[in-house]
């Protein structure tokens, strides 16, 4: 066996599979590398380590522990483990591709059939292999795993038999902790997954669309006639395609379900919880053979088609209660076209942006013309945490969405986009969609205004901001109308009815509050107010750098409020000053119009090798 102590190992996914597998390997003396996209789970597991519980009883500290798949490209890996969801597979690839050395054996530690070729088309066959898990857990703690069962062994081997080698070792591995896992060749493989998801399939879909956990549903007389007609489809099939079980096999996989315990299987617990499934990857692959060979598989269709109904976002009155009725909600308010159905939008590439503000947190989706067609705008305080999944888990329900980008203050302890830019970027990608060229943007948000010069390129070429005092922006403006008794929707109306030239002689909040408390005392008109408070904002503005000849726009959440601040600006700076529609969405839309391009750049970028491949060969 290699000497362990130099073998490098990345695990990317870190649910109880991931975790256990991670753990076992860094009892064997490898050098484990870990990612997932949960911050709060990657927190927990730098603080107090990965901890096992039941049937292995450990707690095991990890010295790498990243949330990004790239973070790992400079630790020259010699197996990468993919121990995600299916569906979740696809994404991880994107950044995984960059890990790729010739060396690098990839393994896919997932559970249906076929899985493996998921990865593929990013690392060829010759480098992947598959394992067969025969272990489960719980999560009871973001870090903490409760192993409910270990039935050795586990299988691996190479899909086309090119890296044997390379599985025995990482047997060997395993196999000196006590971990049993067995080497197997190709065919064996196959036929070990496909035994595998038979008892997946036959058990978990029931468990799912039942709300019954394993041992309450073999417990059941009707129930097990169900389940017994699924293993025999999925028999009949697996035949067809050369792979031939043992005669008492029905029965035995009988026997091991009925053992399976007090609790739901994984894809059980994803489909009440409204989750994506693997069902296309069990019952639904099984389906797909049978059609090949033209075997009838109806119960494996029905429940195939029963999970994808129940989760099937498009028709949001089949999600249950409020959950359902929030994500109406959601879809409908941010729609931008309210007459166009909902189902079109699971058949076009679409794009996200998040701009997570300092007052708001706005969402923008784009299709693949880069026209939008949702915008939502939440509170960035709202102390509802649960209103932020909600918009997330109706985006993606309904959207096909390729890619997201997250902008903005909150930028950085945000993790459920595929990557993140800065708002001056996203900004400038915005109004470059709409105005090509050099150009002048201001905006002014909740906290902050900016002014940001834009190239021939239609990237930034310069950008200025005020300092770290809030004057001027969308706070400011709230405490000071408040202060003034002064209605914020009113504001801009009641400005524009005003002739008052002079503005607030203070910029600090605290010492304009009492200045404007003199105003009102000294029984100034509120429209007066109004315009004094804009003008003292104009002249703010500008006191900022703006290159001249350059056309100038503007964009943020204050412009959409008060859009007499613009005339006001006019005048100010001597200049066209051009608000832009929906201002307060341009840079969520910028950061979607990002998403978009960097999509279409790795895209460009895998044909482009594929194509050179396809030349070499």
């Amino acid at each position: 066996m290699e000497d362990i102590r130099k073998i490098n190992v990345g695990v990317i996914g870190l649910g109880p599979v991931g975790m256990i597998l991670a753990v076992k390997l860094k009892e064997a003396g490898c050098d484990v590398s870990v990612c997932d996209k949960d911050e709060f789970k990657l927190k927990k597991i730098r603080e107090e380590g990965i901890i096992l519980q039941n049937v292995f009883q450990s707690t095991t500290s990890f010295d790498n522990v990243f949330n990004s798949v790239i973070d790992m490209k400079h630790l020259d890996l010699d197996y990468l483990i993919f121990s995600l969801k299916t569906y979740q597979t696809a994404f991880a690839l994107k950044e995984a591709e960059m890990l790729k050395t010739d060396k690098l054996t990839v393994i896919a530690a997932q559970n249906g059939i076929d899985v493996e070729g998921i990865l593929v088309p990013t690392f060829g066959e010759k480098r992947t292999l598959r394992m067969i898990i025969n272990y489960a857990g719980n999560a009871v703690s973001p870090n903490t795993v409760r192993v409910s069962f270990f039935t050795p062994p586990n299988y691996i081997g190479s899909i086309d038999d090119n890296r044997t080698r390379e599985a025995g070792a990482f047997a060997d591995i395993l196999n000196s902790v006590g971990f049993k896992t067995d080497s197997i060749d190709s065919f064996e493989l196959v036929k070990r997954s496909w035994e595998k998801t038979i008892l997946n399939a036959s058990l978990s879909p029931l468990c799912g669309v039942g709300r019954l956990t394993m041992a309450e549903a073999m417990a059941d007389a009707d129930t097990l006639e169900l389940v017994e007609q699924i293993i025999n489809e999925a028999v009949e099939v697996a035949e067809k395609e050369k792979i031939r079980f043992p005669d008492d096999f029905v029965r035995k996989c009988m026997r091991y379900l009925k053992a399976g315990g007090d609790h739901f299987p994984s894809l059980a617990v994803d489909l009440i919880n409204n989750r994506q499934t693997e069902i296309d990857y069990f019952n639904g692959k099984i389906v797909e053979y049978g059609k090949k060979h033209y075997v009838k598989t109806s119960l494996n269709l029905a429940f195939t088609n029963m999970v994808k109904a129940m989760t099937n976002k498009n028709v949001l009155s089949r999600l249950p209660g409020v959950l359902g009725e929030v994500n109406k909600k959601v879809i409908n308010k941010g729609l931008v076209e309210k007459d166009r159905s909902i189902h079109h939008y699971k058949e076009v590439n679409c794009f996200l942006g998040i701009d997570l503000g300092s007052a708001f947190t706005k969402f923008t989706v784009i299709d693949e013309h880069g026209t939008p067609v949702f915008r939502y705008l939440l509170e960035t305080l709202n102390k509802d945490k649960q209103a932020m999944k909600a918009v997330l888990q109706a985006i993606h329900g309904v959207f096909n969405i390729k890619y997201s980008c997250a902008t903005g203050y909150g930028r950085k302890h945000f993790s459920e986009t595929d990557i993140i830019k800065t708002e001056i970027n996203c900004a400038a990608a915005g109004v470059s969609e709409y105005h090509k060229g050099a150009k002048n943007i201001i905006d002014i948000g909740g906290e902050d205004i900016k002014v940001i010069q834009s190239g021939l390129d239609n990237h930034v070429s310069n950008f200025y901001m005020n300092d770290k005092c809030a004057a001027g922006t969308g706070a400011f403006l709230s405490e000071i109308s408040e202060r003034a008794g002064i209605n914020i929707s009113d504001m801009s109306s009641l400005a524009a009815h005003s002739e008052y030239d002079k503005e607030l002689n203070s910029f600090c909040t605290v010492f304009a509050k009492t200045e404007i408390m003199n105003w009102v005392f000294d029984g100034m008109p509120v429209q007066d107010i109004a315009r004094g408070i804009y003008i003292s904002i104009a002249n703010k503005v500008a006191k900022m750098k703006l290159t001249p000849g350059l056309p100038t726009y503007m964009i943020g959440g204050v412009i959409g409020y008060h859009p007499y601040l613009c005339v006001i600006l006019k005048d100010k700076l001597g200049k066209e000053i051009k608000p832009l529609e929906q201002p307060q969405h341009i840079v969520s839309f910028g950061a979607a119009i990002t998403a978009k391009q960097t999509w279409l750049y790795q895209e460009s970028e895998k044909l482009s090798e594929e194509i050179s491949e396809i030349k070499i060969n």
